[in-house]
């Protein structure tokens, strides 16, 4: 007998890999390929291997916690005292101080459903305007930079099987062979079918090693680096005037201010020597078809949505855009952090991608909501800014799928901002480092227990299927919302069955950016699973076609979703793409001789965003037991220090410890530090809470430190590199 396999998606990254889930003699869940699904083809890498690791009772939350009046200790508790406890905080702080007493914060991990869910309980249960999630600290410059110049955000125009077709890659501040290892394939293929592949990265990263060439400016500097190659081409010869002429508007501005960026100022700026700026611009442009991808390192930055502007202005004067095999794309990290900035859980923004503060689209999702729409609250605060005020304007928060103990900027302050709040109510998985702070806490289903929608890096909306039944004891956040909702006198408007609220968001996001309204649970499982891009009107009357021809007018139907954006027009009002000018500026802050050292955090292959889940997998902690800091052996020996020794990391906001890994692949004036840890070794103490002023994106990609050699401490592990896990 064969046994019956589940098809669903990893919970981690925003490829969603395709993975199939079948029981286990003696209880339990393994993973199975699942070749069909495009995205990844069956390969998975270790985080999506030990997935169902963490469906054990052993590693995660069974029960609801409240913390006791008499001992101040968390405690297991009923679902009912716990939620009772939770409306009677949120009801108090809301006749004591206001509706925007109340703060809620998500998470970039949430469904569709469950993001959709929580805009729409803060808005209208609450009639708070101070929603935001961690979303903001991952791909929000990118968007904002998309939305500026093409009118439209979705992290890529154009499927991944489209990258290996084309002639050249610009990979800027990503090492996709840690961070997304099973698209690692795409760059593969790309040289393989006789393209390059150009990595930009202060680190020689694993995926800088595949590269043909390896830019490494220092941190802080891709926005001078990205101003000189339009130099260049400019000087060249190498514009694509047609294209400029026809399908875009503020050329001119923008040349002028990359003409200001001439090579010999931005090598002294980045580091990068004018010889490999001159063979970037040539292999860019001597190839047919050319595409920017850019992730973290960017975007991270008080400049970030000027920095991503400066790529994409050199993708539209070379012609690199709305044309197929080219265009710029964004590689969005967490699991649902497309469809998570979608449909209502950020600050500014309502169902569908829609403007919080545009009349039509407030009355559009009022009329959805059953609520006036001058009842709807105004835009909020941003992410960081949400968490900064914390125990002053914002007394009390519930916050769901999301860490920032670990992984906000200035955490250590951020940590005295959550203990500072009159109450604190955290729904998760596991007990996170956040959790541990909170006055009450809910056991919530995860990924493989529950079914619900999530979009991925394409825009490919995909259906994850339940496979398992939850603990006893564990309920949905759908039916958090629902519970705290009836007990503040809305519970009729927050339906538990996610299906239900699909259709809901269909109708809400209809006629929006990010349109799902020709979407359904009946079609997502269609077709192998292979999921629908948006947008996806319910009809397909103007609307392209997964080529991008236009349906005829009259058409009808079902509209087949639109996996290549703008190759007929942009997004824009008159369908013309935007260059916006852009100028280099410093980072927030620089290296001077106190803090002589700048640090730069990222990702490993084992661990994942805060760690919280991962940290509990024991094969992954095998692989990456703890933090670390890279250095350059030249650096090292200033400091005397040897691989594997404590090294004690100090900016102006804070101390983190952890041993010394020496390696001649980073830059000798930068550290690196991963970001997955609490304790002693956590990277984001020392992180600069700068905002980009568009996106208010914190700058986490470059702040000013100064090293010392430490003391080994408790907890801090001094252990040689492990080998790295194998790869599916």
């Amino acid at each position: 007998m064969v046994a019956a396999v589940t098809e669903t998606h990893c919970p981690y990254c925003a490829l969603q890999c395709g993975m199939g889930l079948t029981a286990v003699t003696g209880g339990g869940v393994e993973v199975v390929e699942r070749a069909a699904f495009p995205v990844n083809k069956g390969a998975l890498c270790g985080k999506g291997r030990t997935a169902p690791a963490l469906l054990s009772s052993r590693v995660r939350l069974t029960e609801p916690l409240v913390r006791s009046h008499a001992t101040g200790k968390l405690a297991p508790s009923t679902w009912e005292e716990a939620l009772d406890r939770i409306a009677r905080e949120l009801s108090r702080t809301r006749a004591e101080h206001g509706a925007d007493a109340c703060g809620v914060f998500g998470g970039g991990g949430l469904t569709n459903e469950k993001a959709y869910a929580l805009g729409k309980f803060a808005r209208v249960a609450l009639g708070t305007s101070q929603i935001d999630y961690n979303g903001r600290f991952c791909m929000s410059s990118a968007a904002a930079a998309g939305q500026r110049a093409f009118g439209l955000d979705r992290g890529l125009p154009f499927p991944l099987a489209d990258i290996p077709r084309t002639g050249c890659v610009i990979l800027v501040g990503s090492n996709l062979a840690e961070t997304m290892p099973p698209a690692l394939r795409y760059l593969t293929e790309l040289r393989e079918n006789g393209g390059t592949l150009i990595v930009v990265d202060p680190r020689r990263t694993r995926t800088a090693e595949q590269a043909d060439l390896h830019l490494a400016p220092r941190p802080g500097t891709d926005l001078a680096l990205a101003l000189g190659l339009l130099h260049l081409v400019v000087a060249g010869g190498r514009t694509d005037e047609a294209f400029i002429e026809e399908r875009t508007t503020g050329w001119e501005e923008a040349r002028a201010a990359a003409m200001a960026h001439w090579p010999e100022l931005v090598e002294r700026i980045t580091g990068v020597p004018v010889p490999q700026l001159r063979e970037t611009v040539r292999m860019f442009c001597d190839a047919e078809a050319a595409m920017v991808l850019t992730a973290r390192g960017p975007e991270q930055q008080s400049k970030g949505t000027d920095t991503v502007g400066a790529w994409i202005n050199l993708c539209l004067a070379t012609g690199r855009a709305g044309r197929p095999l080219s265009g710029y794309g964004c590689l969005t990290g967490q699991g649902n952090g497309q469809g998570g900035r979608e449909h209502g859980q950020k600050a500014d923004q309502l169902p569908g991608y829609r403007k919080l503060t545009d009349p039509a689209a407030r009355a559009h999702v009022a009329e959805v909501w059953g609520v006036d729409p001058a009842s709807l609250p105004g835009p909020g605060r941003s992410a960081y800014e949400l968490l900064d005020a914390l125990g002053g304007d914002v007394k009390t928060l519930l916050l769901m799928g999301s860490n920032p103990v670990v992984s906000a900027p200035r955490a250590a302050h951020v940590e005295r901002r959550l203990r500072s709040l009159d109450f604190l109510a955290v729904a998760d998985v596991v007990l996170s480092e956040t959790a541990e702070l909170a006055d009450v806490v809910l056991p919530v289903t995860q990924w493989a227990e529950e079914t619900g929608t999530v979009t991925n890096l394409e825009g490919r909306v995909l259906l994850r299927r339940r496979a398992v039944s939850a603990p006893d004891g564990v309920r949905s956040d759908l039916e958090v919302l629902h519970g705290l909702a009836a007990r503040l006198g809305h519970g009729a408007k927050f339906p538990t069955d996610p299906r239900e609220v699909f259709e809901e968001l269909r109708r809400a996001s209809a006629g929006g950016a990010a349109d799902y309204s020709g979407i359904s649970y009946e079609r997502l499982r269609e077709g192998e699973g292979e999921g629908v891009f948006w947008p996806c009107p319910r009809q397909g009357v103007g609307s392209e076609d997964p080529e991008g021809r236009e349906t005829p007018e009259g058409g009808e139907g079902v509209h087949p979703g639109t996996p290549r954006l703008f190759l007929d027009r942009f997004a824009t009002e008159d369908g013309r793409a935007r260059f916006v000018p852009v100028v280099h500026r410093a980072a927030a802050e620089e290296p001077d001789a106190e803090y002589p050292v700048l640090l730069t955090t990222g990702r490993v292959l084992a661990q994942y965003q805060s760690g919280a889940q991962t940290r509990r997998v024991e094969e992954l902690n095998t692989a990456a037991p703890g933090p670390f800091v890279e250095m350059h052996p030249r650096l090292a020996a200033r400091l005397g220090v040897a691989e594997g020794e404590a090294v004690a990391v100090v900016s102006r906001r804070g101390r983190a410890v952890a041993p010394a890994r020496v390696t001649s692949s980073i830059r000798s004036d930068t550290v690196f530090m991963p970001f997955h840890w609490a304790g002693e070794g956590r990277a984001n103490s020392l992180t600069h809470p700068a905002l980009d002023p568009v996106s208010r994106m914190p700058e986490f990609k470059v702040c000013a430190v100064r090293l010392e050699p430490a003391a080994p401490r408790e907890g801090v592990r001094a252990a040689a590199r492990p080998d790295p896990p194998v790869e599916g």
